[in-house]
């Protein structure tokens, strides 16, 4: 019988929210810094932290974008749209 890793149970990450992909990334992080993961397992979970924490930042990347157009519209006294 073969070991389940931590990508056969979880939600795919794209589909995951901001605070949903966080809230994972930091129990992963606290698990291996545990120590008391087998290293195949470590791995495995490293490869899911990376993409938590590239989808993140794309998250805050976009929220960001948002901003930086309602702040540029708000100065042009034009209406912030969405794309």
């Amino acid at each position: 019988m073969s070991q389940s890793t931590p990508q056969d149970e979880a939600a795919p990450v794209e589909e995951l929210s901001y605070e949903q992909a966080r809230d994972e990334l930091v129990a992963l992080v606290s698990r291996i810094e545990s120590g008391q993961v087998p290293l195949e397992e470590a791995m495995a979970l490293w490869e899911r932290g990376e993409a938590l924490a590239a989808h993140c930042q794309a998250k805050l990347d976009a929220a960001q974008e948002t901003l930086d157009r309602a702040t540029a519209a708000t100065a042009n006294d034009d209406p912030v749209t969405e794309d």
